[in-house]
């Protein structure tokens, strides 16, 4: 496949770079599309998992040509931050004309691979991909708008898993609290940004005229206090679960993990990665891993 876009991308670091332009790390991104799968009781049944990881795959597939446009489009603007400059792209390791051809060929795969799962899943990943080219190139430079279309795509994510399926138990309680869990780690993420730049004497960023620190702040307490609630009412309101509400088990877990990621950003001043934080902050990692066995027991072994 590459070797038709550009022949010596089989050679040298503009492989590599390729690589790291499609963001392996963020796929995990990708695992929302297990959320319908899991909480409808059928993660152990071959047939749904086998249609799930495919929807997952393409979704990374999808994933990558969403970064590959996305850091042509602010090729000029990395150049001028202090990490993003040493992105492939920005630092010149891949042209852009090479990114956006891989992009290309990748976004066909994925809408191909896509209709093929479902007519439902297909049009998920078309407009995952159309909204996330607005974003690229409009959207993402409107202050609010553009953290609310990053949650949207994870909402675009488990909705994405329920048309794979043929779901039974799934709770629409799930579509509010993920929005609402992806509209914290955004505004988290805003924050560490403008925390980054504050030093800097050029903002490469344009919708970070659009906040301030302070305002940032309440976003993150208003969401992340709907947040807990949004969850609690789930473990003891949804139809699909226990009716002992053993759910509510769970609960701590969550209010840990959204304390430990405030933690992270006001006193640690990280945030800029909410994936990156998952992988090396080993509280936050523990919560979440004892969190996803905790529910798991509940959802299949607690009836």
């Amino acid at each position: 496949m590459l070797a038709a876009i550009c022949p010596s991308c089989y050679h040298g670091p503009m492989l590599l770079g390729l690589l790291r332009s499609m963001r392996p790390r963020q796929w995990a991104k990708n695992v929302f599309v297990f959320a319908a799968l899991v909480f409808d009781q059928k993660l152990l049944q071959p047939g749904p998992f086998l249609h799930t990881l495919a929807g997952f795959g393409l979704f990374c597939l999808a994933s990558s040509v969403v970064y590959l446009v996305n850091d042509v489009a602010d090729l000029h603007s990395d150049r001028q931050h202090p990490t993003k400059r040493n992105r492939p792209i920005a630092s010149g390791i891949v042209p852009p004309g090479t990114a956006l051809a891989t992009a290309a060929v990748l976004a066909a795969g994925a809408l191909a691979g896509g209709f093929l799962l479902g007519t439902a899943f297909g049009a998920i990943i078309t407009g995952f991909l159309g909204l996330n080219l607005l974003y690229s190139f409009w959207l993402k430079h409107v202050p609010i708008i553009d953290v609310f279309i990053v949650a949207a795509g994870f909402v675009l994510r488990v909705g994405a898993g329920v048309s794979l399926i043929v779901v039974t138990r799934f709770s629409p309680w799930l579509y509010v609290c993920t929005t609402l869990l992806a509209l914290y780690i955004g505004f988290g993420k805003r924050r560490a940004e403008m925390v980054l730049v504050a030093d800097a004497s050029n903002n490469t960023r344009r919708v970070l005229d659009g906040y301030t620190i302070s305002f940032l702040d309440q976003l993150i307490v208003i969401v992340s206090a709907t947040a807990i609630v949004a969850y609690s009412l789930y473990t003891f309101s949804a139809e699909n679960l226990p009716k002992n509400h053993t759910m509510m088990l769970t609960i701590p877990f969550v209010i840990y993990g959204i304390f430990r990621y405030l933690y992270l950003i006001h006193v640690e001043n990280s945030g800029g990665a909410p994936e990156e934080l998952v992988l090396k902050d080993r509280p936050l990692m523990a919560t979440l891993l004892l969190w996803g066995l905790a529910a798991i027991a509940v959802l299949y072994l607690g009836q």
